[in-house]
């Protein structure tokens, strides 16, 4: 597929690195160098896929995410000299679907891209159903919507890869690793933290209190499941973690 990207690096010579790799790919890269020209050109002309810098002038990277997760789904991959794993749950509760750490190699860079693409181009695994339901949750695969109790719910990518294969099949447990299989396929630099960390931007969105949830609910020592009823139906492990 041929994309358009926006690329948000303020190092100059790395983002024409970038736009290269990805005008090779067939992609139409858009280049800017600081976190407001990004905001800028994303509510001007919305990209396919934004690569993101953390550092960067005027906005830094991590606002940047936070003004856009009020605003869209738009694909995010962020890039950062931080590599610890605080710093990386800290992108990826902020909305991120992906974080590569500097340095990095292009190739690499490519491939998560590539890999971005397809997940917001093609359907969710449970694509099969027109309609998800469980309980006051309502998923529409091909449209990526999600409502609860009829109210529009915004997600991300990788928040919205869980919570259709988890609408798939209510009430089935699914642990973290298979989770993280559906958010980042075969790729293993994220560690089962990072299923929390979409869990947990979850029930912010979903439940009428993210401190006692009634929908998404943990399954102690195994995973998540995603309740076949509403509030009330009991028996479950509703504890928050």
């Amino acid at each position: 597929m041929c994309a358009y990207v926006l690329v948000a690096e303020d190092d100059i010579k790395q983002a024409a690195i970038i736009g290269r790799y990805l005008e090779h790919e067939g992609h139409v890269p858009r280049l800017v160098h600081d976190g407001r020209a990004a905001l800028d050109e994303i509510r001007r002309r919305p990209p396919d896929l934004l690569v993101l810098d953390v550092m960067m002038p005027v906005v830094d990277g991590l606002e940047v995410c936070r003004i856009l997760r009020r605003e869209s789904d738009l694909p995010v991959l962020m890039l950062t000299a931080r590599s610890t794993e605080e710093d990386l749950l800290l992108g990826l509760g902020l909305g991120a679907d992906d974080y590569l750490t500097k340095p990095y190699s292009p190739r690499e860079l490519m491939a998560r891209i590539r890999g971005l693409l397809r997940r917001a181009e093609r359907s969710s695994p449970a694509s099969r159903s027109p309609v998800l339901r469980a309980g006051g949750v309502t998923v529409h695969p091909l449209r990526r919507e999600v409502l609860v109790d009829g109210r529009q719910v915004d997600c991300t990518a990788g928040e919205f890869e869980i919570l259709a294969v988890l609408a798939a099949e209510p009430e089935r447990v699914f642990t973290r690793q298979q989770l993280l299989g559906v958010t980042r396929g075969t790729h293993h630099y994220v560690t089962e933290r990072t299923v929390d960390v979409h869990v947990l931007n979850l029930r912010k969105k979903i439940e009428p209190d993210p401190r006692r949830p009634v929908h998404l609910l943990t399954v102690y020592g195994v995973g998540y499941k995603l309740a076949a009823a509403g509030p009330g139906a009991g028996g479950e492990d509703r504890r928050a973690y």
